[in-house]
């Protein structure tokens, strides 16, 4: 549905409530349903999606939206499928002695939050709609989704197919622009997911706060990337160059800045010309598998950094294999650009560049590496490419981040069961698998009391046996 007013919102989400509450907990067989009908609806309209994703990008590699938005959504429902009927399963924990072994018992049961509100973002407008709520739906849960206004043509596709294949009291869209999502925020959700900008984590948050929803926040920042001396530098930038060159860099995940052993700076820029001339053999400008920037704004924001950059007397290398010339052109594609001698004065080392540019930081000691990223704030991704085992704990137990993946990047966002998640200012909560399943279910304790009235000792009016009672459980 389109955003008209506030009222519809909050009698969508009335609706949904109801069911919720008229139904009670769905079986594993209802939650299943639920399931197959996105894997479905995602398989029958992939080519439909692949072309709104690619007319609202300008251009976009209908074989990055394949893999990273159709495939992978695919990978999280099918994960979530075949593994709910184990999390569902209460959990036995200990009753304290010595009413255990008497009888008393404590478990934890897994309940459906209620409905649970999803704001999704215009750089994986399907995967990072259907990522969580393959969580959501595992958990038993409803959902109110606001796609993008950015991704127009995916988002009015997305809510077209949704409103098909549920009923509105199963899954409800709602498109529309910054009044649209404001005004989605501000319902009295049982939970709520952003993924996006930090800056405009901020006002969810507060919008959040007045009806206590607890949010899952996905946000981003800067994901640093240490190549330790022991690195094969080839393979390492073959990696990081593809993690660039994927949706353009557009990527919360992606390798934000390269922090390299001194004296390895133009083996590594050889290593990075050679990695994108392999990828893009016959140039980039009318590559279909090279995407473009998402519009004219963003594009502007990040000429912006490489001028700024160059104006500080840094050195930007432009890798563009076939020299061709982007100035004039139908899309906004972006060469990729390694800017060598990057400050902290420069805009591109103050701000998440979500964009094909490559900064690089040299350190002499991989603790000196190590400092500099626990002086910024806490990053969702980082990165170590190395073969020495004392300099990868190192930096694994002395760094914090969302999370890590070891010679490579982004691929630990691709593990279903490993959770996805921020860490301060990029992020707080996590999903994906078993974890999705937990955060979007209450985890409702329940104990049952042994039959024979035991804890009458503990009731008015006290005595002396009650005070014996609470005096040997005082001693350490």
């Amino acid at each position: 549905m389109t955003f008209e007013n506030p009222k519809k919102l909050e009698t969508t989400l009335a609706i949904q409530k109801a069911a919720s509450n008229r139904d009670g907990i769905p079986t594993a067989e209802r939650r299943i349903e639920w399931l197959d009908k996105s894997i479905d609806l995602l398989c029958t309209h992939r080519d439909a999606l692949c072309e709104a994703m690619c007319a609202d990008f300008g251009h976009r590699s209908k074989d990055e939206s394949t893999f990273a938005d159709i495939s992978s959504s695919i990978d999280a429902l099918k994960y979530a499928k075949k593994h709910l009927r184990a999390w569902m399963r209460p959990a036995k924990r200990s009753a304290q002695f010595p009413l255990g072994v008497l009888g008393a018992r404590a478990a934890v049961h897994y309940q459906p939050k209620g409905v649970v509100g999803i704001i999704s973002p215009w750089n994986f407008p399907v995967n990072l709609t259907f990522t969580p709520l393959a969580g959501v739906l595992a958990a038993g849960n409803r959902a109110m989704i606001k796609p993008s206004e950015f991704t127009e043509n995916t988002s009015e596709l997305m809510a077209k197919l949704i409103a098909e294949y549920y009923a509105e009291e199963e899954i409800a869209v709602v498109t529309g622009g910054a009044e649209a999502g404001a005004a989605f925020s501000a319902l009295p959700f049982d939970h709520l997911v952003f993924t996006g900008a930090t800056s405009i984590a901020y006002h969810v948050m507060r919008a959040a706060a007045d009806n206590l929803v607890p949010v899952t926040l996905e946000l981003g920042g800067k994901s640093p990337v240490i190549i330790g001396a022991s690195a094969d530098l080839q393979k390492a930038a073959v990696r990081i160059m593809s993690g660039k060159a994927l949706n353009a860099g557009q990527i919360c995940l992606a390798p934000d800045y390269v922090l390299l052993p001194e004296g390895k700076t133009a083996d590594f820029v050889e290593a990075a010309k050679s990695a994108v001339a392999t990828m893009f053999p016959s140039g980039l400008k009318e590559n279909d598998d090279c995407t473009s920037v998402i519009n004219e704004r963003h594009f502007d924001r990040l000429s912006s950094y490489i001028e700024d950059a160059r104006s500080r007397g840094a050195d930007i290398i432009e890798i563009n294999p076939n020299g061709e010339d982007f100035s004039q052109q139908s899309h906004h594609k972006m060469p990729p650009c390694i800017i060598v001698g990057a400050t902290d004065d420069m805009l591109v080392m103050q701000d998440e560049i979500f964009g094909p540019i490559l900064p690089i930081k040299n350190y002499a000691n991989v603790k000196d590496a190590v400092t500099y990223i626990n002086t910024h704030p806490r990053p969702l991704g980082l990165y170590y490419f190395g073969n020495d085992k004392d300099e990868r704990d190192y930096v694994l137990n002395n760094t914090t981040s969302g999370g890590v993946t070891v010679n490579d990047v982004i691929f630990h966002v691709t593990q279903e069961d490993l959770p996805f998640g921020g860490v301060g200012p990029s992020g707080m909560g996590a999903y994906h698998g078993k974890d999705g399943f937990m955060e979007f279910s209450h985890k409702k304790a329940v104990y049952t009391q042994v039959s024979a009235d035991l804890l009458s000792i503990a009731r008015p009016p006290y005595g002396e046996k009650f005070r014996k009672f609470i005096g040997n459980r005082l001693k350490p």
